[in-house]
């Protein structure tokens, strides 16, 4: 069997997550690394045996061993990124957002299109999650009915708020909606086979008031209506006591589902002097983990198969949409239509 070497480009959290994973993996190769810290960058090198480093993206996609790139940079550079990779005849795995900007999705879309002899993959991890696949297997068979109501929670540990601030106050992250809600959008599509028409947001700021002064929220709700009359609800936030907090409830007329109401770490239930406990996990990497590593055996199954993966580059161009929709909604204190 052919071993397929990857390029990772972006080595922060969702990066490194890839790199490790991937140089794990049997038959597939971490050949290189790209990142601005050149330090950061011999560190990982060394440690996973990577054969080639880089500070530039454009220099790494010219390494002719390459096959492929997974692309973990900030949001903002993504499509530039994925055109660039495709002009060099690599297959892409792009982490989400797809992009910020909707005409630049739609350019890229096109270009995606253009090249139909390689796979493009996007990251939404949770459509591998084992929890969210049963869930919609009993969905799609009809079990819990039609469903009538949708609800979805990313709520990250408050123990990142102080680094999210100091972030914040740096560099533009695209806002809740579009950094962290991309995720439940996507569920909330997947699940229910259907698109979001309208979507009513609101957010606060009591954790961390000086977002204000950002333009940044640390929690937000959204309302949303489907195209199949499905009422569907949104809850984001940077404030979560316990630890990484995602969770879904479908309502159906049959019967309803919760994935994950309670996050918890394990099967352990502690008896202590605070009570019966249940260990929560403490960040998406640990709750994730399992789906990380599908989606990149995933990817790699495309490519030796001549396949085009489930998610496609429509399904992040939908989840920008509702997530600008979503902002601007919050900004005007308004209602907004989506037209697609």
């Amino acid at each position: 069997m052919k071993t397929i070497k990857i390029g990772v480009a972006g080595l922060g959290r969702l990066g490194l997550i890839h790199a490790e994973n991937i140089s794990n993996m049997k038959n597939i190769e971490l050949t290189a690394i790209s990142n601005l810290n050149e330090p950061h960058n011999k560190e990982v090198a060394e440690r996973l045996n990577v054969p080639y480093s880089y500070t530039n993206y454009d220099e790494m996609i010219e390494n002719p061993e390459l096959d492929a790139v997974c692309i973990a940079t900030p949001s903002g550079l993504h499509t530039e990124q994925i055109k660039a990779a495709f002009k060099k005849g690599l297959h892409v795995f792009c982490e989400k957002p797809i992009g910020l900007d909707v005409e630049d999705i739609k350019k890229t879309i096109k270009t995606i299109d253009d090249n139909k002899d390689k796979i493009f993959h996007l990251g939404f991890m949770r459509r591998y999650d084992e929890d969210y696949q049963y869930a919609k297997e009993m969905i799609d068979n009809g079990e819990i009915g039609e469903i009538s109501i949708i609800r979805s929670y990313g709520i990250d540990p408050i123990t990142g708020l102080k680094d999210f601030v100091n972030f914040a106050k740096k560099s533009p992250s695209g806002g809740l909606f579009l950094d962290m809600g991309v995720h439940d959008i996507d569920v909330i599509r997947w699940l229910t086979n259907a698109e979001v028409t309208k979507v009513w947001a609101n957010g606060t700021n009591k954790a961390a008031p000086e977002l204000d002064e950002v333009n940044e929220i640390e929690i937000g709700t959204a309302t949303m209506q489907l195209d199949n009359g499905v009422t569907g609800f949104l809850v984001l936030g940077r404030t979560a006591s316990h630890g990484y907090h995602v969770e879904a409830e479908i309502i159906g007329t049959k019967g309803m589902l919760r994935i994950a109401s309670t996050p918890e770490k394990n099967k352990v239930t502690v008896f202590n002097e605070y009570g019966v406990v249940r260990p929560t996990s403490q960040g998406f990497p640990e709750r994730f983990r399992e789906a990380y590593i599908s989606e990149i055996h995933d990817f790699v199954n495309c490519i030796r198969e001549n396949k085009q993966p489930k998610i496609n580059a429509l399904d992040g161009l939908r989840g920008t949409e509702v997530a600008i929709a979503c902002q601007k909604s919050f900004e005007e204190d308004t209602l907004v239509e989506i037209t697609y």
